[in-house]
């Protein structure tokens, strides 16, 4: 491992599997969802919007949408992805009706094995309170209390909307969208159109099967030239591995090396203050023979 990396994390690639394998709303490739990876992403220069496209078709052929309805993570989850503005300078405003869906999604992660184990390790370091509604009032502080992401401008962003929903610098730099679901209901939308994969460097070709993954792709014709998302993890997986690292420092950015089933990552955590100003993973190896 490149010393660059960082040291790996001992301790929260333990936890982190132990979440992996808790995780019963995680989707199955191949059999939930299908995605074709096609060709690799061109160099996109830093500021442009012009990208080569080496994919064809859409990045996922097929996900079972029956079983994300039926799923009440990823059902509140839904829900909540049309609730904010696009753009940052655009004040958000939120309504009675949002601030109940959010309460709805955290009362659905919350009731989860992920989540009941993450509050416990918490509460043993220290980071958390032990009353689950206590907890509940501190996530809702981290991933929904509104920010201004620019220097006197009004409150127009927070963790969530950033990391899951993703929004625009003044319309011309996207930033965020770091979940594989709404991923997915863009480019069904036509507003995501998918470039190619990212590889790491000195490997080849991802593979379909894989669960991190680096992704090239332009939202409402803006490019991302790099963008890393979990595929098929439920959101309180996302949650809880984002809360931890996020709780665990004061650091403005904390970057945790984990290894996570055949995977090395690192989990990387950007702080707003006392909110969550991104989070998402990189893939930075794997075991997998067949990706070298």
């Amino acid at each position: 491992m490149a010393s660059n990396r960082g040291q790996l994390n001992h301790e929260l690639s333990k936890l982190f599997n132990e979440l992996w394998d808790a995780d019963q709303n995680r989707m199955k490739s191949g059999k939930d969802y299908r995605i074709s990876l096609q060709g690799k992403a061109g160099y996109v220069p830093a500021g442009s919007n012009q990208a080569k496209d080496s994919a064809s078709f859409p990045l996922f052929q097929f996900v079972d949408e029956e079983k994300l309805k039926s799923r009440k993570t990823f059902a509140t989850f839904i829900s909540l992805l049309d609730n904010y503005e696009m753009d940052t300078g655009v004040a958000e405003v939120v309504t009675p009706e949002e601030i109940a869906e959010n309460n709805n999604f955290l009362d659905a992660i919350l009731e989860t094995k992920v989540m009941k184990m993450a509050h416990d390790y918490l509460v043993r370091k220290n980071q958390a309170k032990p009353t689950r509604n206590d907890f509940k009032v501190q996530l809702y502080n981290i991933w929904f209390q509104l920010y201004s992401r620019a220097p006197g401008s009004r409150p127009d962003s927070c963790g969530f909307e950033h990391v899951f929903v993703g929004e625009s610098k003044r319309g011309q730099e996207m930033m965020g969208l770091h979940n594989w679901v709404q991923f997915y209901l863009q480019e069904k939308r036509k507003n995501i159109d998918y470039k190619g994969y990212v590889a790491r460097q000195n490997k080849s070709r991802p593979d379909e099967d894989d669960q991190v993954l680096n992704l090239q792709f332009s939202w409402k014709e803006m490019v991302k030239p790099v963008g890393s998302s979990f595929i098929g993890v439920s959101p309180e997986f996302e949650f809880a591995l984002y809360t931890i690292v996020f709780l665990a420092s004061q650091e403005k950015m904390s970057r945790e090396v984990v290894r996570l089933e055949e995977y090395e990552l690192q989990i990387v955590v950007n702080r707003h203050g006392r909110y969550i100003g991104t989070a998402y993973p990189v893939l930075l190896s794997t075991n997998n023979p067949d990706l070298y």
